[in-house]
């Protein structure tokens, strides 16, 4: 036999006690519950009626579960159901009018219309369970669906949340390769002249490196940290570019502590040296500004140069920046870029505080 689940049993047990309360609310309400012996025979009418009833919709159900109905398409869910719905109906009739009879729970008039015509008394008995087993089929079939429905939808989020926890990792682990090999570069070319420095930028390129690697364990960090990587950065693409790179830094105290998205501004700092410094003869500046205002945190990367259309949405740089932002924080970020003078570009990133 197959057992339902706790819930199931305990709404069954409710609907069929309601069931045996009606009945007897119904024979109280009628006055019919004044003499003992038709009080008694009401009862264990009432009580064999709610009985039969659960024993027959639970092998109903067991029916169905075994004929995997549930599984199939909903028109033929529906003609199913109504067919066993009915086919029970018959099989309650024929055994309430057994057992009754035996038990010698029938009333009057019913021993009166059994003496003329069984046939009458079944088709009564049936077409009576009948319109209790369409209500407990119908009751059964639009929970089942509704529950469906809402695992559907649960299964629907879940692979949403995944797809877009894949998305935030694909997009994040992405580094510039050309930067490692023009970093190493730059550390071969100094171990002979300056090993100090050699050996302070393989930690600094191990530090970028590490952050990289643990990039997936959290979805924002500290902006601190991140200007801590975002130092080694430059540190390092100073070696190369030399006297041709300035940096500078505008960050608010209160800011520090602030999460950002880990690796944005790095790419930010990396965006504008690629396309801004390094087209620019006599170099250039590179400037970081940290603010925080009504709730919202103002990060900008402004450089020397001009503003090139890979910058405006077609770089990979530019579109994953733009793809993080969308699934972290919806439509509540901003990120822009543009060329707020002459000469120099400005990438604005604006990101939500959670007070």
């Amino acid at each position: 036999m197959i057992i339902g689940k706790r819930h199931y049993w305990l709404l069954q047990l409710f609907g069929w006690g309601c069931f045996f309360l009606w009945h007897i609310f119904g024979a109280w309400s009628f006055d019919k519950m004044s003499i003992p012996e038709e009080r008694l025979l009401i009862i264990q009418r009432a009580a064999g009626f709610s009985i039969l009833g659960l024993l027959m919709t639970h092998c109903l159900r067991i029916t169905l579960l075994k004929l995997k109905v549930l599984a199939k398409r909903a028109s033929t869910q529906i003609w199913i159901f109504l067919a066993l719905t009915l086919l029970t109906s018959c099989v309650a009739g024929v055994v309430e009018m057994i057992v009754y009879q035996s038990l010698g729970l029938l009333s009057k008039g019913e021993i009166l219309i059994t003496n003329k015509s069984l046939i009458l008394i079944f088709l009564n008995n049936s077409l009576a369970w009948f319109s209790y087993f369409i209500i407990w089929s119908a009751v059964y079939f639009i929970y089942h669906y509704v529950s469906a429905a809402q695992r559907e939808q649960i299964d629907n989020l879940k692979l949403k949340s995944h797809i877009k926890e894949l998305e935030l990792k694909t997009i994040k682990t992405h580094i510039n390769p050309h930067f490692i090999f023009n970093a190493l570069n730059g550390i071969r070319a100094m171990v002979d002249e300056n090993p100090q420095r050699a050996r302070t930028a393989i930690t600094e390129l191990s530090n970028i490196l590490r952050s990289s690697i643990n990039i997936d364990k959290s979805e924002t960090v500290p902006l601190t940290e991140e200007l801590n990587i975002i130092k080694d950065y430059l540190a390092l693409e100073q070696m190369r570019f030399e006297d041709r790179l300035m940096v500078q830094y505008d960050i608010e105290d209160k800011t520090t502590n602030q999460p950002v998205p880990p690796m944005m501004l790095q790419m930010l700092i990396e965006n504008a040296i690629k396309h801004g410094i390094s087209h620019e003869i006599n170099g250039g500046l590179v400037k970081l500004s940290a603010s925080l205002k009504d709730n919202v945190l103002d990060l900008r990367v402004a450089n020397t140069g001009q503003l090139k259309e890979q910058q405006q949405g077609g770089g990979f740089g530019i579109m994953s920046i733009q793809e993080r932002l969308k699934l972290m924080y919806g439509n509540n970020a901003l990120f822009d870029i543009k060329q707020s003078s002459p000469h120099t570009v400005t990438a604005i990133l604006k990101l939500p505080v959670t007070l």
